[in-house]
């Protein structure tokens, strides 16, 4: 029963922070602007993310704009790119394999090779958690770094915007709920005994029970 109710808590963990990084990945407020210094005054907002630059005029309407060239995006664009692509796919393919070993379901008979299946599970969640933790990281660092740049004007600064915030949130659910799949694993969770059944009686030709069942 509590492997069973650690499975379910950490899988919901896993899939809500692999849909939060499918969110963070496809939102454009990874980089948003700065209102420093004369910059303060705007009637523009600018939204930097992996896929497409949007701006916010101060009426409401936006106007965004997909990047034409991937080769043309500095390398942490590119990285982040990749590393969000693969780690919602793993999230996926984690879903899938810890599906296949859960306690309720019945694709796998073995009990110990279900444990083995959503221990990889497991495994698959953190290093979706981890793929994607470094994009983030790296991102943050030069978002901070040009940011204290005094030789880049105040109208090229940017701060972290939201998606960072929910990728390093999409992070720790996916660190967390891994490693709930894989404490599931166990053998002080799941249990060292495995359950055993009382014998079949067996029924004489006479048509009476065989009398060696009883003590």
């Amino acid at each position: 029963m509590l492997a069973a109710c650690l499975e379910f808590l950490g899988l919901a963990l896993c899939v809500t922070g692999s849909l939060l990084v499918m969110v963070a990945c496809g939102l454009p407020m990874w980089k948003v602007t700065a209102f420093i210094d004369s910059n303060i005054v705007v009637a523009q907002t600018i939204w930097d993310g992996l896929w497409m630059s949007c701006v916010v005029q101060s009426t409401g309407q936006m106007q965004c704009k997909i990047h034409d060239s991937v080769l043309a995006l500095t390398q942490d664009l590119q990285t982040a790119r990749a590393l969000t692509i693969v780690s919602a796919v793993l999230g996926v393919v984690a879903l899938t394999v810890t599906v296949a070993g859960a306690q309720c379901t019945n694709c796998i008979k073995e009990e110990s090779v279900k444990a083995k299946v959503v221990n990889a599970g497991g495994v698959l969640y953190i290093v979706s958690g981890l793929f994607v933790l470094v994009p983030l990281c790296w991102m943050a660092n030069n978002i901070i770094v040009d940011f204290h740049n005094p030789n880049l004007p105040p109208s090229k600064k940017r701060e972290i915007g939201a998606a960072i915030y929910i990728g390093w949130a999409a992070t720790a659910l996916l660190l967390l709920g891994g490693t709930l799949l894989c404490c599931s694993f166990s053998p002080g969770v799941r249990g060292t005994y495995p359950i055993k059944y009382a014998p079949t009686k067996t029924i004489t030709s006479n048509g009476e029970f065989d009398k060696k069942h009883y003590v």
